[in-house]
């Protein structure tokens, strides 16, 4: 019998230990941590999220605005990019910085299993933060299910969180127009 994506997830978080889900905001972190949340109970499962000027302050309400209603243990932290030489200096592997922050930051804090919203369709182009992920230890539940994007905005809509899925698609066509240069992440290939 085939599992649903659901089912499949939650195989997955249920093999783990206590967790800690770096939430930025979009559909597949949010939908993540609900469903982390959820299954695994506010004991067993911190949600992280990072502020500083790359973060778009709607992403950050939005983590706020569920972390109230789901009862989350939710931390804040600086996760340090703008502190990074590094990754002021805006390479093309800008992003791999900015993930290897956050991931270090993480870790400065927390001990728990880190985890990213990282699913199928991620793998279709060169991601420079699954780099950083890897580097760190990082697991990524829906990659592990097999679990696409469409399938999370499914999983998104049957929880409730049909506005995350639209209101972040809208943010991130929003911020990729608006975001200045010295913001923007360059992308490489492999």
């Amino acid at each position: 019998m085939t599992q649903t994506p659901e089912q499949k997830l939650k195989t997955v978080l249920s093999s783990l230990q206590d967790s800690a889900v770096a939430v930025s905001g979009s559909v597949d972190s949010m939908t993540l941590a609900v469903i982390a949340n959820r299954l695994l109970g506010r004991n067993h499962v911190t949600m992280m999220h990072a502020v500083s000027p790359a973060v778009p302050a709607e992403a950050t309400e939005r983590v706020h605005h569920f972390a109230g209603i789901e009862g989350w243990d939710l931390r804040i932290l600086d996760a340090g990019e703008f502190a990074d030489d590094n990754y002021i200096a805006n390479p093309v592997n800008r992003c791999f910085f900015c993930k290897a922050n956050l991931y270090s930051s993480i870790a400065s804090i927390s001990d728990r299993q880190v985890l990213s919203g990282a699913n199928t369709d991620d793998l279709s182009e060169y991601r420079l933060g699954l780099d950083a992920a890897r580097n760190h230890g990082v697991r990524h539940p829906y990659l592990e299910g097999g679990i696409d994007k469409k399938d999370v905005r499914a999983l998104a809509r049957a929880l409730g969180l049909a506005e995350v899925a639209i209101g972040c698609s809208v943010l991130n066509r929003m911020m990729a127009c608006a975001r200045p240069k010295s913001v923007r992440c360059k992308t490489a290939t492999p």
